[in-house]
């Protein structure tokens, strides 16, 4: 499939809703995202059916745990076919090195990366948890952690995009979350970009919901969005 730019986020709480939406668009136009509502209630068999019906899915569950616990969870999401898969940096070197080492032991190889900061946290919600750098230094430092750790790369806000391509370099997988269409309202994203500029910076996916997920007709969006890309 062409290698799409976009991954719409399947934020719905059950499963009939999200096939509902995954039914009227192309999965060579896109990718999809499910999350950990998504997940919890209609588990891996819809997994398997997104990717039976020919979507690459980001299985985006942010696994946070003992070492492992998290490379036997990244060895079973990774054999769902799913094509990337993520666990939070804040677990540190030995945690993220069993992520590896489970995804390698796996018959199946996704992308793993690794969730920096959430781009709804601001350097006061880091400071109540006892993180008393500025967002940029933490992200900068999680990001380098999970490239010694042989992850193929980060979830991180469009505006850290152009300091980690320079900590990480141009082979790194940056997925943006906090993408927003010109015209589109933020929702509970604080640090948000349009996909034009999030690409033109260096991102290498965007995580697009509910402005294509909300729409009349959402592959009218997606090609808006694919125009602007281009343009």
């Amino acid at each position: 499939m062409p290698d799409s730019k976009i991954i719409i986020a399947l934020d719905y709480p059950a499963a009939e809703e999200a096939r509902s939406f995954y039914k009227q668009v192309d999965p060579a136009r896109c990718r999809v995202k499910v999350g950990k509502e998504l997940f919890t209630r209609a588990g891996p068999d819809f997994v398997r059916e997104l990717v039976d019906a020919g979507f690459d899915v980001f299985l985006d569950l942010k696994f946070h745990d003992i070492p492992n616990t998290v490379a036997q969870a990244c060895r079973a999401a990774a054999e769902l076919g799913v094509w990337m898969l993520n666990v939070h940096a804040l677990g540190g070197r030995a945690m993220l090195e069993a992520a590896r080492e489970g995804i390698d032991m796996s018959t199946h190889s996704p992308l793993l990366i690794a969730v920096t900061i959430l781009t709804s946290m601001r350097e006061a919600d880091l400071k109540d948890i006892g993180i008393n750098t500025s967002v940029a230094e933490q992200v900068q430092r999680l990001a380098y952690l999970a490239k010694l750790c042989k992850l193929d790369g980060v979830v991180c806000s469009p505006h850290e995009v152009v300091a980690l391509r320079a900590t990480l370099g141009d082979k790194s997988c940056l997925v943006t979350p906090g993408i927003r269409p010109k015209g589109s309202e933020t929702g509970d994203q604080k640090r948000v970009m349009t996909p034009k500029q999030a690409i033109d910076l260096g991102a290498s996916y965007l995580v697009i919901g509910r402005p294509i997920t909300q729409a009349n007709d959402p592959m009218v969006i997606l090609a808006d969005i694919e125009q602007e890309l281009v343009s």
